[in-house]
């Protein structure tokens, strides 16, 4: 007779070395994008290539600043001033200067991504702070940053004529920290791509809104 079925393994936490890895290959990537191609339109987005990829750095620098105070706000963002450099743009705390051109910008997004890197690591399991979409932990902070990387880089990549396939495990990790009622899938990077309103699942039409849990899991 056999005993009781063995619950189901708890998925791994997100990391540090995650974020590490997410923006390490994002921009083994873009550094392939032709210098002219980046006002090409980002995939499905209305900004182009280059916005978007500011809009990414801006993201993980939020990110990081949000875990930054002794007291981190649990009602409202660290207060950087937010702007726009045109009407439709992206609202963002810091912009690349476009005289430093495509490689100008790429180190942005890399020392951007270092932050988070460097915040999550070093941040306590049991400190809070504000996002939007609910108060999260460390983790699901560096959650965060690597869906934005993932995503903005596959958009980016459809700009940019690029082809972008992410490592399957790094997806399944994310889905299970912000996406908890995903759909099973064997295609843990289509699954994300679905959870973000990017593409369609067998079963599953494509979404019109969508958002993520970040709020912590213990």
């Amino acid at each position: 007779m056999s005993g009781p079925a063995e619950p189901a393994p708890s998925p791994s936490p997100v990391t540090a070395d995650d974020v590490g890895l997410a923006v390490l290959l994002s921009v083994a990537v873009l550094r392939e994008a032709p210098p002219a191609a980046w006002d090409r339109k980002a995939g499905s987005l209305e900004w182009d290539c280059w916005e978007t990829a500011e809009h990414l750095a801006d993201d993980l620098f939020f990110y990081a600043v949000q875990l930054g105070p002794q007291r981190p706000p649990l009602d409202t963002h660290v207060p950087f001033a937010l702007s726009r450099k045109r009407p439709g743009g992206p609202a963002n705390f810091t912009f690349a200067d476009r005289e430093a051109g495509p490689a100008g910008l790429l180190q942005v997004l890399e020392a951007s991504g270092a932050l988070l890197v460097a915040m999550v690591r070093t941040t306590p399991h049991r400190v809070r702070s504000h996002h939007a979409w609910g108060v999260s932990d460390p983790e699901g902070f560096a959650a965060m940053g690597v869906v934005e990387t993932l995503v903005h880089t596959h958009d980016l990549a459809e700009g940019l004529g690029l082809t972008w396939s992410p490592p399957a495990e790094l997806c399944s990790r994310v889905l299970a920290r912000l996406f908890r009622e995903a759909p099973e899938s064997a295609d843990h990077w289509l699954t994300l791509l679905w959870a973000t309103g990017r593409a369609e699942l067998p079963g599953h039409a494509r979404l019109s809104t969508w958002r993520w849990d970040g709020t912590p899991r213990s």
